[in-house]
């Protein structure tokens, strides 16, 4: 009986979808029972009616089905569906990841509710290079994208929450040459984005080069309120800041790549890319400032210095970035179905800033005029390797190394013009260096034990040496730099085991297990005790901050399983659930440093006890034509999300870590119309906010997010469409408020609107 409960919960699902379309729509639709995606389906409705024969061949290898070590593979058409121009966009849709920052706008990537380092980012394999941003990086390059929830011994295991590895494409499978022309309209402003891409065969070598050129424009305003209570709860001060920004910005991309297939079976594969980036922005703040009750009995005396620094301010930045990385990999078949996979790596990039600054007091008198200007340069330089043989039957061995070197350079200087007799100037002339080495080897083993079960065990060792040393301020009054220098190296074992499980007596049921050991590394910059200073740095919402060169890596046990049952046309369910336990947990302290009037605040990170995390994971998604014959070409996706963290060293409740993501949800659907080639589709997101324990005295809140975004394709022919795509329907407001309690408190409220974006793309294969 319970097989064939199993098999009838799809159907009573699809049922219950299909209650919310008409009768006579499902009557007005024929088709054949099996069919693939929405989109990838093709443009019946402009060819003739010919005799469908079927031919039967090997079928395409399914990763996630297949492979004992569990992964999610995100396809190259559900990559383009929205006519994306930046990679964060696609990511915020997959099941377990969401974005964090302003909506529609990009920011810090977090698998299971959690980044800043617990969610890895990786190119090809390969964690990403040191001042690399996806946001650099166009999907039209992306073959496809790995959501990777349990580590595995041949990847770094610095992903206590999990990796999302970008595999850019490789291999060209027919000559083609391909034309996009975007538009996209953000609040008012346009820009243009143009990508044209080439690829041949040439006997046994392959090419392809692509490039890609962005502009656009913007426009964004925001405003904050501080308010200020006594213990008993009454406000006696506020502060209202409006904020303006408008600017521009300009990518330019260019990546080839050559692809060998040599006699004896050997491949070579060279990949390289180039991207700059330039940004013009321009920022002004208007602050309000007010007293609205008694004030406490300390500050009556004092209360000019409850006023803001600047009644306004002026910025202008120009910032330019470039970049270039370049891989070579050989694969070499050896007898026996053994292989030898090298890889060899190179990147650099530059990044220079130069920022402006200008305040003014009460009447606009101007009492700051400050130029900073900065410049950092990364060099780097990888090498793995690893070497795979079915010594035995049933088994799959692999053995390898993974090795990188990189050498960052930052030099910062900044000059003040100041009113003496209302703020003091700070002059910097600042200098670091670093010197990062990682070097890792490891041994798996995949054993089929039956045709139910396989086992997946691996073994790594990885390791970490960071040097830096430099000059820097350590405090705003210091008339002299401070020399520094630093040694930081550790290790980590992280055994690793998952198994997969084959359910008996049924072809579409399985059950996974795994025990991972995984660890997070402290960035090279929250190692250097070099302090930035705050404009404001006597309020405790915007304190200065600082390194620690005595940080040690977060070490983590974990545990996942999951239950998958797949259904017809390539659909699925899953449920999950993950456990992770962190030892030397990572916390930022704020720190007060003196006493009022003359306190200012700090803030640094520190290992601060240990860190739990677990979480359930729902996902769905199946065409509706493959399940119910005449029904509509649709397919549906949806995921949810439910994630709970506690630190130990932060009283409860609402411990939350690193600001977590308690609940995401995605909803989606493209329908491919019969009779016309228009193909339709939206996606709705969710994420819960609510209140965060930071310390002691420190907390947060954040309100939820809601998006929609939904896009239409319509193919003129097999070569040729035009995909048109609306994003953040629903605009909400991004809101968020801190709270510092100490003898009374201070409340700060961000408001920041957001707007509905437009895209127009134009694709053409010549």
């Amino acid at each position: 009986m319970q097989t064939h409960s199993l098999a009838l919960r799809p159907t009573i699902l699809s049922l219950a979808i299909m209650a919310a379309f008409s009768p006579s729509s499902y009557a007005q639709t024929t088709a054949p029972a099996k069919v693939e995606s929405a989109e990838k389906a093709d443009t019946k409705a402009l060819e003739p009616k010919i005799q469908k024969v079927e031919v039967q061949g090997n079928r395409v290898y399914d990763e996630r089905r297949q492979d004992t070590a569990t992964k999610i593979v995100v396809t190259q058409e559900e990559i383009l569906r929205y006519g994306d121009t930046n990679v964060s966009e696609v990511l915020k849709r997959l099941p377990g990841v969401t974005v964090g920052g302003v909506q529609g706008r990009g920011g810090d990537i977090r698998m299971r509710g959690l980044g800043a380092g617990y969610t890895q980012i990786m190119l090809n394999g390969e964690p990403s290079p040191p001042g690399f941003s996806l946001d650099s990086l166009s999907p039209d390059l992306i073959e496809r994208i790995e959501v990777i929830r349990a580590a595995t011994a041949d990847l770094s295991t610095a992903s206590i929450a999990g990796s999302i590895n970008i595999v850019l494409k490789k291999s060209v499978q027919t000559a083609q040459k391909e034309l996009k022309l975007g538009l996209f309209e953000d609040g008012g402003k346009f820009g243009e984005n143009i990508n044209y891409q080439v690829s041949d065969k040439a006997g046994r070598m392959s090419y392809s080069i692509s490039g890609n050129l962005n502009h656009g424009q913007y426009e964004r305003p925001s405003y904050s309120d501080e308010v200020r209570m006594d213990a008993n709860g009454r406000p006696y001060a506020t502060t209202h800041t409006s904020t303006l920004g408008w600017g521009t910005f300009n990518n330019l991309g260019f990546s080839p790549r050559i692809n060998w297939n040599f006699e004896n079976g050997d491949t070579l594969t060279t990949q390289s890319f180039v991207n700059a980036n330039r940004f013009d922005g321009h920022f002004t703040e208007v602050r309000t400032f007010a007293i609205v009750g008694e004030l406490p009995e300390e500050l009556k005396d004092r209360k000019d210095s409850l006023k803001p620094i600047y009644a306004s301010d002026q910025q202008n930045v120009h910032s330019d970035f470039s970049m270039f990385r370049t891989n070579l990999n050989w694969i070499h078949k050896l007898a026996d179905s053994a292989k030898l996979d090298v890889k060899l790596g190179l990147n650099y990039n530059k990044r220079n800033s130069d920022v402006e600054l200008w305040g003014y007091g009460e009447n606009n008198a101007q009492i700051l005029d400050r130029r900073s200007i900065s410049g950092a340069t990364d060099k780097g330089l990888t090498m793995s390797g690893k070497y795979s043989a079915p010594f035995v039957q049933d088994h799959s061995f692999v053995f390898g190394w993974d090795g990188a070197y990189s050498k960052r350079g930052e030099t910062r200087t900044q000059s003040d013009i100041t009113n003496p007799d209302i703020l003091k100037p700070i002059i910097l002339d600042e200098n670091f260096n670093a010197d990062v080495t990682r070097l890792a080897v490891f041994a798996q083993d995949e054993w089929n034990v039956t045709k139910q079960w396989s086992v997946y065990g691996g073994l790594r060792w990885e390791g970490i040496d960071t040097r830096s040393s430099g000059a820097f301020k350590a405090s705003s009054t210091d008339a002299t730099n401070t020399p520094y220098s630093i040694h930081n190296r550790f290790s980590v074992w992280s055994p690793i085991l998952q198994t997969l499980y084959k359910l008996p007596d049924s072809k579409n049921d399985q059950i996974r297990l795994g025990l991972t050991r995984t660890y997070k590394a402290p960035d090279t910059s929250r190692l250097i005790p070099r302090r930035f200073i705050s404009n404001d740095n006597k309020n405790p919402n915007s304190p200065d901050s600082m390194g620690n060169p005595n940080l040690k890596p977060e070490l983590a046990w974990g545990l996942d399983m999951a239950y998958e049952h797949y259904l017809p046309g390539g659909g699925m369910l899953s449920a999950s659930v993950f456990f992770r336990r962190i030892n030397d947990f990572t916390r930022t302290q704020l720190i007060k440093e003196g006493t009022d009037p003359n306190a200012v605040y700090v803030t640094m990170p520190v290992n601060d006890g240990q860190a739990t995390t677990k979480g359930i994971e729902l996902e769905a998604k199946f065409p509706l034509r493959a399940m119910l014959e005449g029904a509509p070409a649709i397919d549906f996706r949806a995921n949810l999300s439910f994630n709970w963290s506690s630190i130990s060293s932060v009283p409860g409740p609402n411990n939350r870590l690193d600001s977590q993501t308690p609940i995401s949800a995605n909803l989606g659907m493209d329908y491919k119309l019969d009779k016309i080639p228009l193909t339709l589709g939206g996606n709705a997101s969710f994420q819960t906010g609510g209140p965060v324990n930071i310390s002691t005295v420190q907390s947060s809140y954040s309100v939820p997010k809601r998006v929609l975004d939904v896009y239409a394709l319509w193919k003129f022919d097999p070569k040729t469409n035009l995909r048109v795509s609306l994003g953040n329907l629903l605009h909400q407001d991004n809101v968020n408020i801190g709270t510092y309690s100490d003898k009374g408190s201070i409340i700060q409220t961000s408001v920041t609107p957001t707007t509905v974006t437009a895209r127009v793309m134009f694709e053409h294969k010549f």
